[in-house]
């Protein structure tokens, strides 16, 4: 992580004091300090504790040598680690889970910056990046200056943090730590996290207790790293363990929402508020209805008492993640006029994001949907519009077996469906266009119609040429994303940036609306 998400003036801190209670094995280093702590060797500076990890490919104590060399005051590893480390110069500590150990280690190296701050924690396949967006918006309206920690970023009021993202979602235990301590010594007063199935799995949220935490949904998604749904569904239920969070927050209209409530009620250490759409719910969400062009409303039932929940965020999936938002604001105390205030102001960059191109354009939407789930639900929010184009790739070296659900998903739902390129990285992205066309063409509706244009710009550039005037032409797959992941590099790609350049240069071509497509 970059040295500017670093917190400053923080005294180094004894290693045996770091690792007191934790049942390591090895040497502990009377008289050794810790200034700060990586899991990369070629990212440490003198004084740092190594942890050497065990990883795909090889273990993290290859990499002692380098990382002794580098500076380091001393190794935390496993026992697998440990056995290759007797001949290094530096004290070496074990844990049975080197990883949860590490997660203890950098919170107390950096002051517990979690306990000093209100923890909002938001798990589900989808909604995630929106859910935080809300809390923080209704944070803010409450007068709390707050942060957030997620797939788009990391943010402290009106600022971007920017580092060196050491994950795409929930950072690595040792970043996660220094960053809440960056937040903390901004003027920081709360902070909302997005808590992805690898967080859960790999430890990195150990050492946190959250104020309260949110579960919105499951879908399918990430089984290239689980080995199947419900290795997936255990590792984000982990979140709802005891000691993890004072107050739950659960969707039980999903069913694994409601596995999840019961696990709460049997362990009983953790206040359970539960929402959804029928009778018997502490938070009763009914009476949706879009607001156009792109909002919607809702009426919120709550201790007998009925709100009324607005947005500037369009279809019910999101009223869904803004009630969960409700619930949780208003259970870390922010009063329900100043929640309902925020959520109803609140906008998501690349979440259903409006791109501006003028009064004789279609309406365009670029949303990170990269699931069957959530092509289903962006699509859905869209319909009655106008007619509806969407674009639409998958991603290379991730779950195959989605793409052509998300290419199904997308004929179903549109009017004409482009697909093209995603992030292809290691993968032939012909081979990936082919599985989501088999999904798209298996499924095609007698009165749609799917292409496939090669080229994520080429397509874009496409599905403007061909919306009809009234239409809306939806970008699905990377919403926020900066950049296009290939093989060998990472080239600037903004989903954003390329409809209004492609809308400028037909509109200067004098060809927007061709007549090819009359969806």
């Amino acid at each position: 992580m970059d040295s500017a998400l670093r917190p400053v003036g923080m005294p180094p801190a004894p290693l045996s004091v770091l690792t007191a209670g934790l049942g390591l094995v090895g040497d502990t280093g009377d008289g050794v300090s810790i200034s700060g702590i990586s899991l990369d060797s070629r990212a440490l500076q003198p004084g740092w504790l190594y942890v050497a990890l065990p990883g795909t490919k090889v273990h993290g104590a290859q990499f002692a040598d380098a990382a002794v060399a580098g500076g380091a005051a001393a190794i935390l590893t496993d026992d697998a680690g440990l056995a290759h480390l007797r001949h290094v110069r530096v004290p070496v500590v074990a844990a049975d889970d080197a990883r949860v150990a590490m997660a203890t280690v950098a919170a107390r190296l950096f002051g517990e910056p979690a306990a000093q701050l209100t923890m909002l924690g938001v798990t589900g396949t989808n909604g995630k990046t929106t859910t935080v967006a809300l809390l923080k918006s209704g944070l803010q309206a409450a007068g709390r200056t707050a942060g957030t920690i997620g797939t788009i970023g990391f943010r402290l009021g009106g600022e971007e943090l920017r580092s060196e993202r050491s994950t795409v979602t929930t950072p690595e235990s040792p970043d996660l730590q220094a960053l809440l301590a960056v937040m903390l010594q901004r003027g920081g007063e709360a902070v909302a996290v997005e808590v992805s199935s690898h967080a859960m799995a790999l430890s990195r949220v150990d050492g946190i207790e959250f104020d309260v935490v949110g579960f919105l949904n499951l879908g399918r998604d990430h089984l290239d790293f689980h080995s199947d749904l419900e290795d997936y569904f255990e590792a984000k239920a982990k979140l709802f363990e005891p000691g993890r969070a004072a107050a739950s927050v659960v969707w039980v209209d999903d069913p694994r929402g409601r596995q999840i409530a019961q696990r709460v009620i049997e362990h009983g250490q953790s206040r359970l508020i539960t929402v959804g759409s029928m009778p018997g719910v502490d938070y009763l969400l009914e009476e949706y209805e879009p607001v156009a062009p792109l909002g919607g409303r809702a009426t919120v039932t709550r201790d007998g008492e009925q709100l009324t929940l607005e947005l500037t965020l369009p279809g019910e999936y999101n009223m869904i993640d803004a009630v969960v938002a409700l619930a949780m604001l208003e259970a870390v105390g922010v009063p329900s006029e100043a929640a309902l205030a925020g959520l109803k102001q609140a906008q998501v960059a690349g979440r259903m994001q409006r791109v501006p191109l003028g009064d004789a354009a279609p309406l365009v939407v670029v949303d990170f949907a990269h699931t069957p789930q959530a092509v289903t639900a962006a699509l859905e929010s869209l319909q009655g519009i106008g007619p509806i184009v969407a674009v639409l790739g998958c991603g290379g070296d991730r779950d195959p077996d989605k793409r052509p659900e998300m290419g199904a998903a997308a004929v179903r739902l549109s009017d004409l469906t482009i697909v093209t390129d995603d992030n292809p990285r290691t993968e032939d992205p012909a081979a990936i266009r082919a599985q989501v066309m088999d999904g798209a063409t298996a499924a095609l509706p007698s009165d749609a119609e799917v292409i496939e244009v090669p080229g994520r710009r080429e397509a874009i550039v496409e599905a403007l040429r061909r919306a009809p005037m009234g239409s809306v032409v939806a970008i699905l797959g990377k919403g926020h994303e900066r950049g296009q992941v290939l093989a060998d590099r990472i080239v600037d790609f903004d989903d954003v940036e390329e409809v209004t350049r492609g809308w400028r240069a037909l509109t200067e071509e004098g060809t927007p609306h061709a007549a090819s497509h009359d969806a």
